[in-house]
């Protein structure tokens, strides 16, 4: 299956804690069906002191499931849906269903 989200990509967050918050993806895990947005969904680890770095509660992105992530409209703005169109030119892009924009290509 074609990838609608991809690494790069500016979302907004459709369910949970961080409902309608935006943020980029660092990366996607396709096998789980998630990915890690920067700024969102933050958690606390509490690591260990080692003679590389230093220990404490430190925060960091967690994965959140991609169904509850959107793709932000390049033109409107708002939380948008992709689909795929093939090109005059054969190229495979993807597109926001609201504006009709095309997202890569």
């Amino acid at each position: 299956m074609a990838a609608k989200l991809k690494k790069g990509d500016k979302v907004v967050v459709l369910a949970g804690k961080d409902k309608g918050r935006e943020g980029q993806i660092a990366q996607v895990m396709p096998k789980d069906g998630r990915a890690i947005v920067s700024g969102v969904n933050m958690v606390v680890r509490h690591t260990k002191q080692s003679q590389t770095s230093q220990g404490g509660r430190l925060p960091k992105e967690a994965a959140i499931q991609l169904s509850n992530l959107a793709l932000v409209d390049p033109k409107e703005g708002g939380p948008t849906r992709v689909g795929f169109k093939i090109l005059e030119d054969g190229k495979k892009v993807r597109f926001a269903k609201k504006s009709g924009e095309i997202i890569d290509g």
